[in-house]
């Protein structure tokens, strides 16, 4: 239910996709480093920005065929899960003397690689939690059974921007939206299959013919369950009908892109009127009893009416084919060969255009972090992040918080009153680096060595009933949602910190050895697009304490949406695929976040080098303005299949590469300054927007 903002270097999508490099079997990567000599010199910066600094990578750098795209964070991220994965092998060995983390962690890798025995057990695995379902006698046991598939695949089946991806709808806890001190239990649309409701409703040729894949999808997973190919068909077409029905009653992304929207307090009095047909009651049972909750988020009402509807009207028959589908493709990657296979036929090569699945010692590694993530982190730390690299780090990230306060005075259409919050809430960010202080106690999980399955939903549930167990209490502020190795940083608006894992704090991004401007405009410019994510169109609703609060006058929320306008006009100008536009709208807070995370990552950068007279060092024929740029290019350099692009531009809140990049440059002088670029090129725009 938070609105965390990420800075998304990994994307992590329903398959499980994560960038990675054309090595992608080796245990090990070489890491990139910032290089000037990788840019394009034969092309013009102020046409292309983005093809000047990544040209030359792109054209030697295909991507791989386990793959949907590769980027320079590729190699980081496959240099982390090396790291990983060295831990892991040596934890897997059978070994009485192993400590109790190094059991979990092994037990768990060990039973996820043994592929011979999850093909030998075939459907078995999943056979005891398909036959809960098959006994149902009433639709009155359908909220104990969600209870029950919501426990054990939670875990397998993460939220994504559009709501909760687990059957029905999601049900957890949440900082309250008005009072950030204290933890609620909330509840969130889902239920769904495909990425987002847009899939099930647009009536184009490519969503007409995704659906008729995954239909067809659907339909052969069930026959290889043992159906025949008319009774599978027929329980697609059921499925199909109800996730429509779902979708429909879903809130679009945009939408949910607003706080304000999702922000519906009811009482379980309220909560059993919206649903008469579920009984809340039996599934709080269910879950292990009623949270002392002072209210319920409910974020979408209307889709809670849709899901009454459907209660109401579709047949026990009907639901029991819902649910079994629902286990099975959530439990998809942990079941037999033949059926992860067919799943990632599917999310991997029609959604996402990646043409083999990654080596199995990867996925794997992916699964270890997911579930126990806290447990593998710690060893994962103890080998890559020192306590320089952190001091280093935090003298960054300070820099970028004096040039964002100095930003925010020098603003010209922001009135003294509102400048005074900002600055309030500036500098009641707290600053995570690296990982938590306080480790996560995993002590209660049960891993058994040759039960992969059975490892997955039982971690799930740790973590399901751990979420609930925050219910009613104090917000825990030293709670992290990343785990150490992920190469990524988001900003919480709710508990109003930025958050950089250990596994972002590598080269390219982050590197002890290069010189200020390659730090500034590499982990410089993900500082502060962390930080202004406190001041887009989502972060600027909530108050330095985290809450839903306006802090702004009227005339300074008139000035910051016209400026807001200019972002979203001119980003769904940009067309990321054939027929397929950037939606402005939705990635307008994460575009505002790279405009105003460059501009103040240079401003600091400037500052620096003016303290140490240092401002007009040329390193290679590059001024520091100029090596600053290029860094910020670099980090972004990747391809991306068609289908991945098309799929990122409908559903995720974050632009695609090379508008992150010319994007941000058309709308700054100061890049036209430094690569002297003239009015009617490309890189200058004639209507420059200026947010922050």
């Amino acid at each position: 239910m938070n609105s965390q903002r990420y800075f998304l270097l990994v994307l992590i999508l329903v398959v499980g996709t994560t960038i990675a490099s054309a090595q992608s079997d080796a245990p090990n990567a070489q890491l990139d480093h910032f290089d000037l000599n990788a840019v394009d010199k034969s092309l013009d910066p102020c046409v292309d920005f983005y093809q000047y600094t990544c040209k030359k990578w792109i054209d030697s750098n295909p991507i791989p065929g386990d793959q949907p795209t590769w980027s320079h964070g590729s190699k980081l991220n496959l240099w982390n899960q090396g790291v990983l994965r060295d831990v892991l092998e040596k934890a897997s060995v059978d070994d009485s003397k192993r400590n109790a983390i190094d059991q979990k962690i092994g037990d768990y890798y060990a039973s996820c690689m043994d592929d011979k025995a999850i093909d030998a057990k075939g459907t078995s695995a999943v056979k005891p939690e398909l036959d809960k379902i098959d006994v149902l006698k009433d639709k009155s046991q359908l909220p104990a059974a969600l209870a029950h598939l919501h426990a054990i695949t939670t875990a397998l089946a993460p939220s994504t921007d559009s709501g909760a991806k687990v059957a029905l709808f999601g049900f957890g806890s949440s900082q309250d939206l008005d009072d950030a001190s204290k933890v609620v239990a909330a509840a969130d649309q889902g239920g769904l299959g495909l990425p987002d409701r847009d899939y099930y409703l647009k009536d184009d040729a490519k969503s007409a013919e995704t659906r008729q894949q995954y239909m067809a999808f659907i339909q052969k997973m069930h026959e290889l369950l043992g159906e025949s190919p008319a009774l599978a068909e027929t329980h697609a077409k059921t499925i199909m009908e109800m996730e429509t029905a779902l979708a429909q009653a879903s809130m679009d992304l945009v939408r949910r892109r607003d706080p304000a929207n999702l922000n519906h307090k009811m009482s379980l009095e309220q909560l059993r009127a919206l649903t008469p047909h579920f009984s809340w009651d039996e599934y709080l049972k269910a879950i292990g009893g009623a949270p002392e909750t002072p209210h319920y988020l409910v974020a979408t009402p209307d889709f809670f009416k849709g899901v009454d509807q459907l209660i109401a009207t579709k047949s026990l028959d009907d639901w029991k084919t819902y649910l079994r589908w629902q286990l099975v493709n959530d439990s998809g990657s942990l079941l037999s060969t033949t059926l992860s296979d067919e799943r990632f036929d599917f999310y991997g090569r029609k959604l996402t255009g990646q043409k083999e699945q990654r080596p199995r010692w990867r996925r794997c590694t992916q699964a270890v972090d997911r579930d126990l993530g806290e447990a593998l982190g710690e060893a994962y730390v103890d080998r890559t992040f020192g306590a320089d690299g952190k001091q280093r780090m935090l003298n960054l990230v300070g820099a970028l918080e004096n040039s964002l306060a100095t930003n925010i005075n020098q603003l010209d259409w922001m009135t003294p009153a509102t400048k005074k919050e900002a600055l309030t809430k500036l500098h009641k960010i707290e600053d995570k680096i690296g990982y938590p202080n306080q480790w996560r106690d995993y002590s209660s999980v049960n891993i058994v060595r040759g039960d992969a399955l059975g490892n997955a939903y039982r971690s799930g549930e740790f973590e399901f009933k751990r979420g609930l167990a925050k219910i009613g209490k104090p917000v825990d502020r030293g709670e992290w949602l990343m785990t150490p190795p992920t190469v990524d940083a988001y900003y919480d608006p709710q508990l109003n910190t930025i958050n950089f894992p250990a596994g972002i704090l590598q080269p390219p991004f982050f590197d002890k050895n290069a010189d200020d401007a390659a730090n500034f405009g590499a982990i410089g410019a993900v500082i502060g697009h962390e930080l202004t994510h406190g001041f887009d169109d989502e972060g600027r609703k909530f108050d330095p304490n985290g809450n839903l609060r306006d802090w702004w006058t009227e005339a300074d929320n008139k000035e910051f949406e016209a400026r807001a306008k200019c972002v979203a006009d001119e980003y769904s100008s940009f067309e990321a695929t054939p027929g397929t536009k950037v939606n402005g709208n939705l990635t307008l807070g994460e575009n505002t976040a790279d405009n105003g995370g460059v501009r103040i990552a240079l401003a600091a950068l400037q500052n620096v080098l003016k303290a140490s007279g240092k401002s007009t060092q040329v390193v290679d024929g590059f001024t520091p303005d100029q090596r600053f740029f290029i860094a910020y290019g670099e980090v972004w350099c990747s391809s991306w299949t068609p289908q991945f692009l098309r799929l990122v531009a409908q559903s995720n809140p974050h632009s695609p590469p090379q508008f992150r990049v010319n994007g941000v440059v058309q709308n700054m002088p100061e890049f036209q300054k430094a690569f002297h670029c003239k009015k009617g090129q490309p890189m200058v725009s004639d209507n420059a927007c200026h947010v922050w």
